[in-house]
């Protein structure tokens, strides 16, 4: 009987964003990328596959739900990795014809804005690599599944470039520097919506690609001067420009989908307040000491240094008062400590339930196979109940 393989594999979430594909079934996109990858011991998805004899057909349950096994990327990534086998002779033929059953599961909200895809199909190729006993660029695998998984499939800061050749084949991501690097860099995420967001960011991409005005010159003036700056920062631990680079892509990243027509709107009132409040933080004390960022989606992702959680944990519990010892979920967060708020405008400004709660994480490793841990599957292929 053939292993169950069972991989986590993180979320990513983009410093300088990637947003349009030149080629939409290989999924190359228009600019290079540069993203944090967060530990994946506290947001993460979790995949397990098995290939047996006696499998009458290819399954997929995602979070406990059967779902179709007709999705293109999904079929795509596994004839990829079976060709690869073949080719590498890493199986036998036998094997190679056995139907596949995986199952995954993300311990976050999907299709929030959250990079959802990017862990799952991250999560997915490892293990899949990993039961065929393939030898190959991962990253490759993973951008067939979803463009930003193949910058999940590493540890740290990592960049995926947009390449050149018209097969794709450049098109894989790299680390800029592993975990270890910048070990006081923190992340806080808050979420705002765990909700599936009315845009996705494939017709989203789609539609910005074909209208927005402005789409041309991010691609061409944009992001490449500032993707050189943010990656020299990242080395340098420089993190006040690190930081407002990220802040200044993120806008223009939502620029851009504005300006799309139809525009793509995933900004809500309450991420505004978000970032008038880090700004006003910023301002406060004199420097840059917190960045914002978001994806397509309303929840803000907070990238800053340890010394400074406890103070915009004060900050935020003032903006947006919350009084439940459960709000914020992931690593230990450290005592709050109450930073000085002079504006009374903002007092009046604070509303309580617009943030359901915060995850307090870290930048963090790739994926991990547990050779010992639990599985999604049991003994029969079947999803545990």
């Amino acid at each position: 009987m053939t292993d169950i393989i069972s991989v986590i594999a993180p979320i990513n979430m983009a410093v300088i964003k990637y947003w349009g594909k030149r080629d939409e079934k290989l999924i190359i996109p228009l600019n290079d990328s540069v993203s944090g990858t967060l530990d994946p011991k506290v947001m993460c998805a979790k995949t397990s596959v098995c290939a047996r004899p006696v499998f009458e057909e290819d399954e997929l349950w995602l979070n406990g739900k059967k779902e179709s096994f007709t999705s293109e990327r999904l079929q795509n990534c596994l004839k990829k990795i079976r060709e690869l086998a073949n080719e590498q002779k890493s199986v036998d033929e036998e094997f190679l014809k056995f139907k596949v059953h995986i199952c995954s599961e993300n311990n976050f909200p999907t299709a929030a804005g959250l990079a959802s895809s990017a862990a799952g199909y991250a999560c997915l190729v490892t293990a899949l690599a990993k039961l065929y006993k393939v030898k190959t660029d991962i990253s490759a695998l993973a951008r067939i599944g979803s463009g930003s998984a193949c910058r999940s499939v590493y540890g740290g800061f990592v960049r995926w470039y947009a390449g050149s050749n018209p097969d794709g084949s450049d098109s894989i991501a790299k680390p800029v520097v592993d975990s270890s690097h910048w070990p006081d860099m923190r992340v806080l995420v808050l979420v705002i919506a765990d909700t599936k967001k009315h845009t996705s960011s494939t017709k989203g991409m789609k539609t910005t690609v074909e209208t927005s005005e402005l789409m041309k010159h991010r691609i061409q003036v944009s992001v490449p001067s500032r993707i050189e700056k943010i990656c020299e920062a990242i080395v340098k631990k420089d993190f006040p420009t690190f930081a407002e680079l990220t802040m200044k892509d993120s806008n223009e990243f939502h620029a851009v989908c504005l300006s799309a027509f139809p525009p793509c709107i995933y900004l809500t009132n309450t991420s505004l307040k978000i970032i008038e409040m880090v700004h006003y933080y910023n301002n406060i004390c004199g420097s840059i000491k917190v960045a914002y960022t978001f994806d397509a989606g309303p929840n803000a992702c907070l990238y800053l240094l340890e010394e400074e959680v406890p103070k915009i944990l004060s900050v935020i519990k003032y903006f947006f008062p919350f009084s439940s010892e459960n709000f914020i979920k992931g690593l230990k967060a450290p005592p709050i400590k109450e930073f000085p708020i002079e504006s009374h405008i903002y007092k009046s400004a604070a509303e309580k339930d617009l943030i359901n709660y915060i995850i307090y994480t870290k930048v963090g490793e790739g994926p991990i196979v547990l050779k010992d841990g639990p599985h999604l599957l049991n003994e029969h292929g079947k999803p545990l109940s």
